[in-house]
């Protein structure tokens, strides 16, 4: 549980220190004979501040749980 808990937590804080992340999709148009035209379309998905925020605190909640557990 410990484990889940750090990861939980480094994802939050990648998403609070990169909310915006942009990807990349190529596919063929068209193709006459052995030449092809191909189109890149890039799209941008924004991370919702809460969202982060809820796995973060999530991942803490884990890690304090497994420390409890031990006690």
């Amino acid at each position: 549980m410990r484990y889940a808990g750090i990861v939980l937590l480094v994802i939050g804080l990648l998403a609070f220190a990169l909310p915006v992340f942009t990807t990349q999709k190529t596919e063929e148009v068209a193709r006459i004979g052995p030449m092809n035209i191909q189109s890149t379309q890039y799209t941008s998905h924004s991370i919702p501040p809460l969202l982060s925020g809820g796995v973060l605190v999530l991942g803490l909640v884990l890690i304090g749980m497994s420390f409890y557990r031990k006690g």
